[in-house]
């Protein structure tokens, strides 16, 4: 970035990593000032100060994460951490507005998105017939949601688009409607975690859905209040909260609009925030998966006899149940998904990553579930395209979890030649 842009490489990937290196400590020592920075924030030290510094220290880690930090859930992280800045600051009431304008903003957009974009699933409410199957980490009840009798998954389309479209507006109204929508939507979320793996995603959701909440929705819980705070400078932090809640409409509209229709003018007004990646659209898909394609890796010494890499939390044997994940962000795993609906040419970040199998590089088989050559690395990598559902019949009593077809390669079969990833033009008879 520095032989690209020059002096203000900073400014277009704005990190504290152009301070400290990217060396291993860095990265470790970045992760471990942001979890202090939590910790004070959860104990009331310095509140402003620490909500800064744990925004700083994400922001500083997403600018360099690539498509590995670049979730919708990550860009909610740090647009809540803008937030909470305000929550933390002499006029904490700008917190708690901003608080629902982003909650807002990300339950109608996820319903907006669904309803304009055209698929035809989420019009013939037939979405969540392929939902829980080809979303990118089931859990557990995933399987039995899969199962349910169509009719059932046809209204839960709807409910789905219904609470995400209306639910939002709720907030706007009086205290009991305000609840309601509280309530709506946590209960949704609930359901949202219990069959998928989205990382901090609902965790952080329940987060902002709590800001619906007053000090009479709360007196039973007195420590979670805190006295009122005042100050000097409101003005600047009522224009500040302004700014910021306006950038984050705009951002909003822009995602809802035709590109050719919005105002360039518009554009030109956020675009200076773009490095922060704090003000954001939302609206996970839009567009349903119908099938569920899965990446295998396969190493062999020899070519002849091949056996497969397995990852902690996406399918692989067939017999391999569906996992909770938690808040944990199972980053590898999810680009595995997203990998298998492009190709092994444009998916630079995979091609690193079968060079590093060949290596044999401990921190990234550590990412697996286990290493299948136990630290002596294969010579030849190959990798197959399948298609994966649930289960059913006679398979599922047969005790697998999945059930596949087709299989095609995905990438050449690759090996190692003068360090880097090389096509094997001819393997060993």
């Amino acid at each position: 970035m520095r032989e690209r842009l020059g002096g203000s490489a900073p400014l277009a990937l704005p990190t504290l990593l152009w301070v400290t290196g990217a060396s291993d400590w860095a990265l470790h020592a970045l992760c471990a000032s942001g979890v202090l920075a939590a910790l004070a924030l959860i104990l009331g030290r310095a509140p402003f100060l620490a909500a800064f510094a744990a925004w700083l220290a994400y922001l500083s880690l997403a600018s360099v994460g690539d498509v590995f930090t670049s979730f919708q859930w990550d860009a909610l992280l740090l647009e809540s951490g803008l937030v909470a800045l305000f929550a933390a600051s002499p006029e904490p009431r700008l917190g708690v507005w901003l608080a629902r304008a982003l909650l807002f903003k990300l339950m109608f957009l996820s319903g907006a998105v669904k309803l304009f974009s055209g698929d035809p699933t989420w019009r013939d409410l037939s979405a969540l017939s392929y939902h829980f199957w080809t979303q990118p980490l089931p859990t557990p009840p995933s399987a039995l949601a899969a199962a349910l009798p169509d009719a059932l998954l046809r209204a839960s389309t709807a409910l789905t688009l219904a609470l995400e479209v209306g639910a939002p507006w709720g907030m706007l109204g009086p205290r009991r409607l305000r609840l309601t929508s509280a309530a709506l939507l946590t209960g949704l979320q609930l359901l949202i975690a219990a069959t998928g793996n989205y990382g901090f995603f609902n965790l952080l959701t329940l987060v902002l859905c709590a800001c619906l909440l007053d000090d009479t929705a709360l007196a039973r819980f007195s420590w979670l209040r805190r006295p009122g705070r005042s100050g000097r400078g409101r003005i600047p932090l009522r224009a500040a909260a302004a700014a910021l809640g306006l950038a984050s409409g705009i951002v909003g509209l822009e995602r809802l609009t035709p590109a050719a229709l919005f105002p360039n003018a518009l554009r030109l007004v956020v675009a200076p925030l773009e490095p922060l990646r704090s003000v954001s659209s939302y609206g996970l898909f839009a567009v349903m998966t119908t099938e569920r394609p899965e990446i295998a890796i396969e190493g062999s010494a020899d070519g002849v006899t091949w056996r497969p890499y397995e990852f902690r939390w996406k399918p692989g044997t067939l017999e391999q149940a569906p996992r909770f994940a938690g808040p944990h962000m199972p980053r590898v795993d999810w680009q595995m998904w997203f990998a298998a609906l492009g190709s092994c040419e444009r998916e630079l970040w995979f091609q690193r990553f079968l060079l590093r199998l060949l290596e044999g590089s401990p921190p990234v088989t550590g990412l697996l579930a286990k290493d299948p050559f136990a630290g002596e690395p294969p010579r030849y990598l190959r990798t197959t395209l399948w298609k994966y559902r649930f289960a059913t019949g006679e398979e599922a009593r047969a005790g697998a979890w999945w059930a596949r077809s087709g299989g095609e390669p995905y990438c050449p079969i690759v090996t190692l030649r003068d360090g880097h990833l090389a096509v094997a033009n001819e393997l060993p008879r």
